[in-house]
C-alpha cells in the first residue's frame, strides 16, 4: 500500500480502537468462532465498520504461534498454555521447526488466514494480519528468559551457558514459525501485518547494559524484526509495529528505524515526545490507557479530557497520528458496558482547538 494511504488516514482525524475482542465477546460461541475463519473474519469486519475505520485489524491473540510451534514439537495440546523449556530445546527440536513450512497448519493458524481472506472480500477495508514478534514469542517459550537474555547481554555465549543457548534456540524457532504464519496471511490477501513485540522492553532487556554498549537489543530484537520486515517488503506488505511495553527512548528510536507504516505504543509513552524519534512517514497510533477502561475510578469525563489533551499535543508537534487504544480493547466480564462507553467517548467526543 502506498504510504500516503496511512498518512491520509491520519490527516482525516480518524479515531479508532483495536476492537475485535469487544465484538467477539458478543458471539454465542467464542471458541468456535476462533477456529472458523469465516465467522472470525465477520467479527473483524463488524469491528471495523462499527468503529468507522478502513483498517480491519484482527484479534491481538499472541498465543497462536506458540500453539503451532509446540504442536510441531509434539507437546500435548492440554500442556501448551503452561509449557516452557527449562533447558535448551536441542538440535532435534530445531530441525523439526526449521521444516515447519512442510507441516499442516493448526486450526487457529488456518482460521487466522481464512479470516484475512474473508476481510479481503470487502473493498472498503484494508485486510490486516496479526503476528507476535520473535523476541516476545521467545519469552513465552522459556521458563526464565530474563536470565538468559541478561547473560547474553553481558557477553556470555550459548556455547558457554545453557540459559543463553535456550534463549538463542527458542528465538530461532520463534522466527521460523512467525515467518510461516505471516506467509499464510500474506497469501490470504493481507495488505499489512501488525507485529506485536511487547516483551521488547526494559523488563527483559537491561537499560544499564544497553547504556554500557551491549548489542543484545540489536541481536535479539532488531535482527529478527529486520528479517520479518524484509519478508513483508518482498511481498509488498506494510508493517504495523506494536510495542506496549515499558520502553526507553533509545528503544523507541531503534524500533522506529524499521520505518513501519504505523507504530503503536503503550500509554507509558508520551507520543508527542516520541514524535521526534519516529520518521514523519510513520503514523503514530494510540495510546489512551484502555487497559484501565474497566476501572470505575477512570470516568468517561477523564477519558474525554485525556482524548482532547492527546489530540492537542499531537497537533502541536504536527506528526501524523491516529488516536486509539494503547493495545487491543479487551472485554472484561462485569465491566463490558463501561468499557464500551469509554471507547465510544474517545471516538466521538468533541474537543476545542
Amino acid at each position: 500500500m502506498d504510504r500516503r494511504y496511512y498518512l491520509d488516514l491520519a490527516g482525516s482525524g480518524l479515531r479508532m480502537p483495536i476492537g475485535a475482542d469487544l465484538v467477539l465477546h458478543e458471539r454465542d460461541d467464542e471458541a468456535g468462532t476462533l477456529r472458523d475463519g469465516s465467522r472470525l473474519g465477520a467479527v473483524i469486519v463488524e469491528a471495523a465498520h462499527r468503529y468507522h475505520t478502513p483498517l480491519a485489524i484482527p484479534l491481538m491473540d499472541l498465543s497462536v504461534e506458540k500453539e503451532f510451534l509446540l504442536e510441531t514439537l509434539g507437546v500435548s495440546p492440554s500442556d501448551i498454555p503452561t509449557f516452557h523449556f527449562s533447558a535448551p530445546p536441542g538440535e532435534e527440536a530445531l530441525a523439526r521447526v526449521r521444516r515447519i513450512s512442510d507441516r499442516a497448519l493448526t486450526p487457529r493458524v488456518q482460521a487466522t488466514a481464512d479470516a484475512v481472506r474473508t476481510v479481503a472480500r470487502h473493498a472498503d477495508l484494508l485486510p490486516c494480519g496479526m503476528s507476535i514478534g520473535p523476541f516476545s514469542l521467545m519469552t513465552k517459550l522459556i521458563a526464565d528468559p530474563i536470565s538468559g537474555v541478561y547473560l547474553s547481554g553481558a557477553g556470555v555465549s550459548g556455547d558457554e551457558d545453557p540459559e543463553v543457548r535456550a534463549v538463542e534456540e527458542a528465538l530461532e524457532m520463534a522466527l521460523a514459525v512467525i515467518e510461516r504464519c505471516i506467509a499464510v496471511q500474506i497469501d490470504a490477501g493481507a495488505s499489512a501485518i501488525v507485529v506485536c513485540e511487547p516483551a521488547a522492553n526494559r523488563v527483559y532487556l537491561s537499560p544499564k547494559q544497553l547504556a554500557r554498549g551491549s548489542d543484545v537489543f540489536e541481536r535479539m530484537v532488531m535482527a529478527p524484526l529486520r528479517r520479518v520486515k524484509a519478508q513483508l517488503d518482498a511481498a509488498g506488505v506494510d508493517l504495523m509495529l506494536h510495542d506496549c511495553g515499558e520502553l526507553t527512548d533509545e528503544m523507541v528510536g531503534w524500533l522506529a528505524s524499521l520505518d513501519p507504516a504505523m507504530m503503536s505504543l503503550g500509554s507509558s509513552r508520551k507520543l508527542w515526545e516520541d514524535a521526534a524519534r519516529v520518521p514523519r512517514t510513520t503514523v503514530l497510533y494510540g495510546n489512551l490507557p484502555t487497559k484501565r477502561f474497566y476501572a470505575p475510578d477512570l470516568t468517561i469525563e477523564q477519558v474525554e479530557a485525556m482524548t482532547c489533551d492527546l489530540l492537542a499535543r499531537m497537533r502541536a508537534v504536527d506528526h501524523p497520528f491516529i488516536l486509539g487504544s494503547e493495545c487491543d480493547v479487551l472485554s472484561v466480564e462485569g465491566a463490558r458496558e463501561a468499557i464500551v462507553e469509554k471507547v465510544a467517548a474517545f471516538c466521538t467526543c468533541g474537543c476545542d482547538g
